[in-house]
């Protein structure tokens, strides 16, 4: 095992998985972050691959590192972290030829869990080894970039609320969601989406989705493609609200989003006019953006690893 040390500048772009960092987050993972160094160290550090492990500090750390490593030549990077941290590196890694595997270790994991990747790391790691490459499609919202989600009315703002929470999992995005449903204020939305003109009057959800979940195995938009060149659009009217979520059946069989009261668009590019600036929910993370948004696909700009 390689552990941070500096990554050798004779690695071969056309070597597939011969230079392999692995880039850690120290706080992942209920039991610490070493269980999937073993895992990794295990299952991919053969005498044909170079396999590097170094631990990001912070976002621009890991950022930063990132850079110096495809500089150096590496074609391969593991992320061990959440959907934060993988927001962070991808966005280092789109429009190159390094390829992403993801060993989920955050809270919510939508990114691995949309790909099904396991959440165990001696299975996570076998799963990529033994996975395919595949380019996916990104999301890009005012010039931000989002491989999993985006969202601008309560789902984006409750958020916010969960950050404040000091423990992770579903029940804290309830409970969020429950205090955020008596403190946000809906606004109209103007959506012009493909060239298609929607007026709404009192979104509850607006979600753009890349991928099928936010995580924790919380669908938004169960017929998300990773690599089909569009986004999907999953809106409901506050008033809506109620009469969606009457109908559970439509949950358990994963059809809620067609519903007839449920605003559901695949598109290209979309450009959202608010009155008053709310924040955006990307990947997890909460930005303050301009009243208008507009977010758009970038196709095939991602290389990923998935399970067989």
């Amino acid at each position: 095992m390689h552990m941070l040390q500096n990554i050798p500048k004779t690695a071969k772009a056309e070597d597939d998985m011969k230079q392999v960092l692995v880039l850690i987050n120290p706080k992942s993972g209920m039991n610490g972050p070493y269980r999937y160094i073993d895992a990794v160290q295990d299952v991919w550090d053969k005498d044909d691959r170079d396999v590097y492990f170094q631990f990001s500090q912070s976002a621009e750390d890991g950022a930063s590192k990132v850079r110096r490593a495809i500089a150096n030549g590496i074609d391969t990077i593991l992320v061990v972290g959440g959907d934060g941290m993988v927001n962070t590196i991808g966005c280092e890694l789109v429009g190159t030829k390094v390829s992403l595997g993801v060993l989920p270790a955050g809270s919510g994991n939508g990114f691995a869990r949309h790909f099904k990747t396991p959440l165990q790391p001696v299975a996570a790691a076998e799963a990529l080894l033994n996975g395919t490459t595949i380019p996916i499609d990104v999301g890009r919202a005012n010039g931000r970039l989002f491989f999993v989600t985006c969202s601008l009315a309560w789902d984006g703002a409750l958020v916010e609320t969960f950050e404040k929470y000091p423990f992770r999992g579903l029940a804290p995005y309830i409970l969020a969601g429950a205090q955020q449903l008596l403190e946000y204020r809906a606004q109209p939305f103007h959506v012009e989406i493909d060239g298609e003109e929607i007026k709404l009057k009192h979104p509850l959800i607006f979600t753009v989705a890349n991928l099928s979940q936010f995580g924790s195995d919380f669908l938004v938009a169960p017929d998300a493609i990773a690599d089909n060149g569009n986004l999907e659009l999953v809106a409901i009217e506050k008033n809506d609200m109620p009469l969606v979520l009457a109908q559970v059946h439509r949950f358990i069989e994963k059809t809620f989003h067609h519903h007839p009261l449920v605003v559901n668009r695949h598109f290209k590019k979309m450009t959202v006019r608010r009155q008053n600036n709310s924040p955006v929910q990307l990947d997890g993370e909460i930005f303050n953006t301009e009243n208008d948004v507009t977010i758009e696909v970038i196709p095939s700009a991602l290389n990923v690893i998935v399970p067989q």
